[in-house]
């Protein structure tokens, strides 16, 4: 099965059971209009791709590790729109969750998704108590304080915003969850791939405030220029857009050499490879054509 196949059917799976019997018709009805239909999902990929070059010794795990990470992304875009944050009122080419629904039935269903993120973990239990202990300890890292997403999140209350521990909490931090939660998964240490999902999630972030700058919102699917009316730090305008297109370059460079060795190492090189050049705004990717 492909990878996206197998992210699609885990998030099918978990959502469903969060709409079980009893739950409440609109929570039911917004947490699946917040998870479908399918962003990049460039995280839950990541996770798979490590836990293939791994070995995959165990597939339900990675999905459901995968599944985990997605929809704790899910649940901080969910959380990001709100009026006291953002206040979009687009996400993905669609009304955000709180323009659809209210922004408390938004509040909760981003509760919902944190919550049932961790319970999307729970199978792994009855085959593997030490795996499924140590993918908790990989997910909650990746939401909580001092450096998940709540942090993230909370450094835009501050008057004072250091750009790399906001960008390593914001973006960093899940993209480090999918790749030391694709290692664990497939029973091989996961501190080795920290190193991949840091840079990794460093270039995305450097990507997505390229983006903020040089993409309109139709181009995005949300709006842009976030980060100037919310003074915001914002690699682009610390660095210039060429600066910034260097250091992406140099993260990128850096994420594919930081692979550990592996039976699959050669392979997931070719794919960061290519997955990363999406992330380039197509007017850079024009200029280095």
């Amino acid at each position: 099965m492909q990878i996206a196949d197998r992210i699609e059917q885990a998030l099918d799976r978990a959502v469903a059971l969060a709409q079980g019997p009893g739950a409440p018709p609109l929570l039911a009805s917004a947490l699946r209009y917040a998870v479908f239909p399918a962003g990049h999902r460039i995280r839950p990929q990541l996770c798979l791709a490590v836990a293939g070059a791994c070995g995959d010794a165990d597939p339900e795990s990675a999905d459901a590790a995968a599944a985990a990470i997605e929809l704790l992304h899910c649940a901080s875009l969910v959380h990001d729109d709100l009026p006291c944050f953002d206040d979009s009122a687009l996400r993905r080419g669609k009304a955000s969750v709180h323009a659809e629904y209210g922004a408390p039935l938004a509040v909760l269903t981003g509760d919902a998704l944190i919550v049932h993120a961790f319970a999307t973990l729970r199978p792994v239990a009855a085959r593997d108590p030490s795996r499924m202990a140590t993918l908790l300890g990989i997910v909650t890292e990746a939401v909580g304080s001092p450096g998940g997403i709540v942090a993230g999140q909370a450094w835009e209350c501050e008057v004072a915003v250091p750009l790399a521990d906001y960008q390593r909490a914001k973006t960093g931090a899940l993209f480090v969850a999918a790749t030391r939660a694709g290692a664990a998964a497939a029973g091989v240490d996961a501190e080795p791939w920290r190193m991949l999902g840091d840079k990794l999630g460093e270039a995305y972030q450097v990507a997505d405030d390229l983006r903020d700058v040089l993409c309109d919102s139709d181009e995005l699917g949300k709006p842009i220029g976030q980060d100037a009316v919310r003074l915001r730090p914002n690699a682009a305008a610390q660095l210039g857009v060429g600066g910034a297109k260097a250091r992406l370059e140099d993260l990128v460079r850096a994420a594919v050499e930081s692979i550990p060795d592996c039976p699959g190492a050669a392979d997931l090189r070719m794919l960061i490879k290519a997955q990363t050049a999406l992330f380039f705004p197509k007017q850079l990717a024009r200029e280095a054509a």
